[in-house]
Formats: C-alpha cells, sequence, structure tokens
C-alpha cells in the first residue's frame, strides 16, 4: 500500500500500488472531472505531481498535456499510476465561474391550445395535500408545482404558481455526475463497475433537485409543504439514474432502457425532500436514448399538429432530433459527446466566466469572453465561430485539415497565428499569452477540429437520417427549431458555415429556448398536456441510426466541411 495525498484539500488515500491518480481520488473523496470517462481522450483530470516521483508520462500525456506540461509534473489521474507516496495538486488551473446555463423557456400560457387546468386540486394527478405551512391543501393556500429538466451537463428547476402557472423562482445547477463523465456512454460504463458507483450517481442528482427545489422556494419565500406536485423531465440514462433503475441495457445494442412508460412515483420513493406523498411524474421513454425530454420538447413545440415539416433539435452532450410532419413523427438521438460544450478541447471550458463565446476572424482576430473577463479557454459557440472563420480564411479545408503553411492570400496576421505544437501538429491561436488570465496562449488545435467534425457530424447525420426517412428534404422543411443551451448560444450563420445544421433560409432557423423544459412546465400544469405527452410518445417513430447501414455513409458524409463559396 502506498499513501496518495491531494492539495489543497489535504486529503489522503491508502491505496495498492499502480492504482490510478483517478482511482484514489475518489477512494479519497475528491472528484477529479473525467470528461472523457477515463480514458485518456481529454485533459480535464491534469493533476500536477508536487511531491514524490512523477509516474512516467503515457502516450495520452503526451498528445493531450504536451511534452512542456509533461516536464513540469503534470499527469493525466486517469491514466498515471502510483506506485510510490505522492503529493497531487488536485484544484484546477482554473476554477469555472458564473456558468451560462439556458433557463428561459417562453412563455406558457401563449402555447397553442394550452389551457390551465381548473381546480388543480382535484385532477386526479395524485393523492391530496391537506398538510404543511399554510394549510396546505385549502381553498385560497397557495399551492405550487416544480418542474424540472435534468439534462446531462446542466440541471435546471421551475417553481410554478399552480393557479396562475406564473413562475415563482427559476433555478439551475450543473449536473454533479460531470466528474464521472461528459457524454452518457461514460456515465454508463462507470454505473455498470459497480453497484456502489450506480447509488453515487443517483445520490448526485437526487442531491442536485433537493437543493435546487430548496432554493427555488428560499427565493420564493414558501415553504417546501406548498409544492403540490413534481414533473422530471431528461434523456434516459438521466431518467434511470434518478430513479435508481438498471442501465446496463442502454450501455450496448440494441441500447433498451429499464422500462418505458410513464411513471407516477412519490417524493418519499423518489427521495425527494417534500412532504412524501408528493406526486412525482416523469413522461414516457420513447425508446433508446430518446426520453421524456425529447417528448416534453415535442409536446411544448406542438410537432404533432400541422401538415408542415418542422424540426426540433436539442443540441448538447446528448442531442435528441424530432422531425414532425402532417402529424407523424420520428425521433432519434444524436450523440454528439461533450466537445461542442467544451469538453475534449484542448483549452476547452464550459459556458462560464472567461470563455471565449464569440469569435471573429477577418483581417485580424477578435473575440469576446463571458463575463468580458481575461481568456481562460474556450467554449462551444466560440469553438464553432472560430471553426467558420478558419474555413471562410482559408486556413482550413473541407478535410478537416489546418494547413500549416497557409496560402498566400491568407493575410500574415493570421498565418503568424498558426503555431506547431509538440510532434509538430499545427494549432491556431486564438489568444495571446499575454491576453490570457493564465499566461498561456488559448489555441484551437488539428486534434480538437477532428473533436468538432465528429460531433457535428451526428448531430448532422441524425438530422439527414429523419429526412431521409420521412422523404423530407430542405426545401419541405418550415421550420428548423434549435432548443437546449448549446442551441440557443450558438450562432446560427457558424453552424451553417460548418455544416452543423442544415443551410436552410435563415427566417426559417429559429431559437426556442429550453423547449424540454417548457413541456415539462405545461405537463405541470394541465392534466389534458400530461395526456397529450403520452400520446406523443406512443406516436412517435423511433429510429435508431446504429441499426442502419446508411447511417455509416451519412455520418462520415457529414464530417466534411462545407467549401467556399466562390467569390
Amino acid at each position: 500500500m502506498i499513501t496518495v495525498r491531494f492539495l489543497p484539500q489535504g486529503r489522503s488515500a491508502a491505496v495498492d500500488r499502480g492504482t490510478t491518480i483517478l482511482e484514489a481520488a475518489r477512494a479519497a473523496g475528491i472528484e477529479i472531472a473525467a470528461t472523457c470517462g477515463g480514458r485518456g481522450r481529454c485533459r480535464s483530470c491534469r493533476v500536477r505531481i508536487v511531491e514524490g516521483p512523477p509516474p512516467p508520462a503515457s502516450m495520452a500525456d503526451r498528445v493531450q498535456l504536451g511534452d512542456e506540461e509533461v516536464r513540469e509534473g503534470y499527469r493525466l489521474a486517469c491514466q498515471a499510476e502510483a506506485w510510490e507516496d505522492m503529493a497531487v495538486l488536485a484544484a484546477p488551473i482554473f476554477e469555472e465561474s458564473s456558468f451560462q446555463i439556458l433557463t428561459a423557456t417562453g412563455d406558457l400560457r401563449s402555447a397553442a391550445g394550452f389551457v390551465l387546468d381548473s381546480g388543480v386540486r382535484r385532477d386526479g394527478f395524485g393523492p391530496e395535500l391537506l398538510v404543511g405551512p399554510g394549510g396546505v391543501g385549502e381553498e385560497g393556500a397557495g399551492l405550487y408545482g416544480m418542474a424540472v429538466d435534468v439534462g446531462t451537463t446542466t440541471v435546471v428547476g421551475y417553481l410554478l404558481d399552480m393557479d396562475s402557472g406564473a413562475a415563482a423562482a427559476t433555478v439551475s445547477a450543473l449536473n454533479p455526475q460531470s466528474p464521472f463523465g461528459g457524454d452518457l456512454m461514460s456515465r454508463i460504463a462507470y454505473a455498470r463497475e459497480g453497484q456502489g458507483n450506480a447509488r453515487r450517481l443517483r445520490s448526485l442528482i437526487v442531491g442536485s433537485v433537493n437543493e435546487l427545489i430548496e432554493e427555488a422556494c428560499r427565493r420564493a419565500g414558501i415553504g417546501p409543504g406548498r409544492i403540490h406536485r413534481v414533473v422530471i423531465v431528461g434523456n434516459t440514462v438521466m431518467h434511470h439514474l434518478l430513479l435508481g433503475f438498471d442501465v446496463s441495457g442502454l450501455g450496448v445494442a440494441p441500447y433498451e432502457p429499464s422500462i418505458r412508460n410513464e411513471i407516477r412515483t412519490t417524493a418519499g420513493e423518489a427521495g425527494l425532500r417534500l412532504n412524501s406523498a408528493t406526486p412525482v411524474l416523469l413522461p414516457p421513454i420513447v425508446a433508446g436514448f430518446v426520453g421524456p425530454d425529447a417528448v416534453a420538447m415535442a409536446l411544448s413545440t406542438r410537432l404533432d399538429e400541422g401538415g408542415e415539416a418542422r424540426i426540433a433539435a436539442d443540441l448538447g452532450t446528448n442531442g435528441e432530433v424530432v422531425l414532425g410532419r402532417g402529424g407523424e413523427l420520428a425521433a432519434c438521438s444524436a450523440p454528439a459527446g461533450p466537445a461542442l460544450e467544451g469538453g475534449q478541447i484542448r483549452c476547452g471550458v464550459r459556458a462560464s466566466s472567461g470563455a471565449i463565446d464569440r469569435v471573429e476572424i477577418g483581417q485580424e482576430v477578435r473575440w469576446r469572453t463571458i463575463g468580458r473577463t481575461r481568456p481562460v479557454g474556450v467554449c462551444g459557440s466560440g469553438i464553432i465561430d472560430a471553426v467558420a472563420g478558419l474555413l471562410e480564411a482559408g486556413l482550413l479545408d473541407p478535410t478537416g485539415r489546418l494547413s500549416p503553411d497557409p496560402p498566400a492570400t491568407v493575410p500574415d496576421v493570421l498565418r503568424r497565428r498558426i503555431v506547431l505544437q509538440d510532434g509538430g501538429s499545427p494549432a491556431f491561436v486564438l489568444a495571446a499569452g499575454d491576453e490570457t488570465a493564465s499566461g498561456r496562449e488559448v489555441v484551437l488545435t488539428q486534434s480538437d477540429i477532428r473533436q468538432v467534425q465528429l460531433a457535428k457530424a451526428a448531430i448532422r447525420g441524425a438530422i439527414t437520417m429523419l429526412q431521409r426517412i420521412t422523404e423530407t428534404p430542405d426545401d419541405l422543411v418550415a421550420t428548423l427549431m434549435l432548443s437546449g443551451g448549446f442551441g440557443n448560444y450558438l450562432s446560427i450563420e457558424g453552424a451553417v458555415r460548418i455544416g452543423l445544421i442544415p443551410d436552410l433560409p435563415r427566417d426559417r432557423i429559429e431559437y426556442v429556448g429550453n423547449a424540454a423544459g417548457l413541456g415539462a412546465q405545461m405537463a405541470l400544469l394541465s392534466e389534458t398536456e400530461r395526456g397529450r405527452a403520452a400520446r406523443i410518445a406512443s406516436k412517435i417513430r423511433h429510429v435508431s441510426l446504429a441499426t442502419l447501414p446508411e447511417f455509416q455513409e451519412v455520418y462520415l458524409e457529414s464530417m466534411a466541411f462545407p467549401g467556399r463559396e466562390s467569390p
């Protein structure tokens, strides 16, 4: 046994020789982010060995960290094995703060055909509540409901007045499961490693929902006993982890959920710190990774209505795409991974203070950061802008190759921003060291661009396959609705330029906010909408992309970037 001590927390773990630093950290109760699930494909888990001999650098260390950081004692915690007593600096180089989390949903009362329940105390949703502060259940006492959208990266809660539908408080937080993997498959793998791991993931997300409920009640000045009901939506994996269902079937083809039906349970059974009899509803799962959040998005956007073809795309780590046409619905999941939210990107960060979120590349490079502070890295919307700018400037070709020797037509000010990384791979400097908070350059590497291509191919491929299967070419798409935290912050021009979304007339592309959150609110306030959600789930045609031979071809085609238009 050896001892690994973690700074600045001061905690230690006695572990077997050969244990990875990441495993030792978890044994010590230290959470180190492992966005790629501990596979050595990102740099989020980097730590610095400050006492004791650093473990030999692995190939993953050199690829992700570079020779300079390796010489300074940095290692990937998921790859480095501890063979001697050591002290490790586990704190991140930059503390992310002031996260940009999308909470806006639009006004549910303006949704077509939406009717607020009258007599909310007698709608059959669950048992009546006759206890709690203010005489809950008494006429005029003022009852509330909580709608929660549990995403892979963020969790958002809406506290609503049940009589008027008005929002009393909106709260949000990062999903605390993120250190165990930035994507769903990483979390499934972690959960399958042991029953204790699955319980830990459940405890984290249930705890987060409880904290949001507590914060919402504090802001509204009410006690939790006045919450009459709860509706929760999320993708299939978040749904299962929240309720403690087995996720093993979702880890291998054909990606079968443990249950698909609508869940009506109680706060006591769900682990929520409310009156134990408070009813809790989770809408049905369609199939695979198309969960209650996709159903809620289809509900709020009314995709089941009208004859025109409309597409709703929730863009994020686990994206969902739903196409509605003539009352028919088709849906699939788009496992983009965390790259478009800053994960597995060399200088990538989430949308937080100091993140570069807008980039313009012309005769010079201009950028903007969240909070207008010195850059600490670049987040998803900035990455899209940067890639689009590199394409327009002629520094990046349609295959995704970043030219180390740009053509003569490229301005010298941009040519000088091409630098060679360890191993000779090119990178583009977005912000020089004297401009950043750390003194280190913020760069976009060739590897980063490949990660963007993989992510955008998953999303664009999913949209394309739904269009093919439903025989809906671009000219028949009346509206493309962009939903979700990433979808509502990206530049539509940039997304079209890199081929992330179809090149439709701009008046046919619109932002719709957190459509899943809006659908959750509608289901919270109306028995009619809850019934409609169930019918939508039953009629959606699930398209399993993994089982379609032609998807491989579509995916590979979607990897390429559109070429530059002739002047």
